[in-house]
């Protein structure tokens, strides 16, 4: 039995809400993050699959809202961004950003702007709230890196480092793709639903953990130490896996519908 078998089985009973990080996890890892390469076919695929959830699908990611915005579209999904310091219900309201998380990014970012521009190679990504240090193209520079964003994040308050695949990123302490997970498990239409998160590096594990404290499972791309009970291979089973839980529900809710039928001509043959 494959990867992704595996965890169709372990959750086919239950009522669902998929939760899944987008870069190496939805889509390939790029050189850069406007390098990205979105499949054509992958927003329907994630329409498909939110519409059989009844809208209970949501991306926890590290870019802000509007990039996924602007990779999915016509798509608009609930959506975690900047590792959940920003946040968009699945009713479209969107959770305010604390102006103190915005004013200490902005100052991380000043304070490492030095550094990037020493190193053209290496690139910032300024977030409302949050800020990422890519050093994928000077991996070299891993050290002078992660010494200049721990000075940048010790003059500031309440914010922490979350070392990534080939970026070091500085978000508010106590917020996480966890918390974000969280806030989206306590309304609808994820409220009463059995959670997945699927992720791909260090960033995510907060969101397998919390997954899993919640009855659900968290699903590891690739190698590596990780708090996820499952695994998968690659960005490709990945899309499988979401369309194999789309047809999932898909199937029971047309076996919903018939047992419905059956019932209604059950009383109509009682009367």
């Amino acid at each position: 039995m494959s990867d992704i078998d595996h965890a169709q089985a372990a959750v086919a009973p239950t009522r669902l809400a998929i939760f899944t990080d987008f870069d190496g996890t939805l889509v390939e890892i790029a050189e850069t993050p406007d390098d990205v390469d979105v499949p054509l076919s992958l927003p329907e695929a994630l329409q498909r699959a939110a519409r059989e959830l009844d809208s209970a699908f949501a991306v926890l990611t590290g870019r802000e809202i509007g990039d996924i915005d602007r990779y999915l579209a016509p798509l608009v999904l609930p959506v975690a961004g900047a590792h959940g310091t920003q946040r968009r219900r699945a009713d479209g309201t969107m959770e305010p950003v604390d102006t103190a998380a915005t004013e200490a990014a902005e100052e991380i970012a000043r304070a490492i702007g030095p550094l990037v521009e020493a190193h053209p190679q290496l690139l910032v990504e300024a977030k409302d709230g949050a800020v990422a240090l890519h050093f994928r193209q000077a991996p070299e520079l891993e050290a002078a890196c992660r010494m200049a964003m721990e000075e940048a994040v010790r003059h500031v308050a309440n914010f922490t480092l979350v070392p990534g695949k080939m970026v070091f990123e500085a978000r508010p302490r106590g917020v996480s793709k966890g918390t974000a997970l969280r806030a989206f498990m306590a309304e609808e239409p994820f409220l009463g639903r059995t959670p997945i998160f699927i992720g791909d590096d260090t960033t995510d594990e907060d969101g397998f953990i919390a997954a899993q404290d919640l009855g659900g499972v968290g699903i590891k791309l690739g190698e590596g130490d990780t708090a996820a009970r499952m695994r998968i291979a690659n960005v490709a089973s990945v899309h499988a896996l979401i369309q194999g839980l789309g047809d999932i529900a898909a199937q029971g809710r047309a076996d919903e519908t018939d047992l419905d039928d059956r019932d209604t001509g059950s009383d109509r043959d009682v009367h």
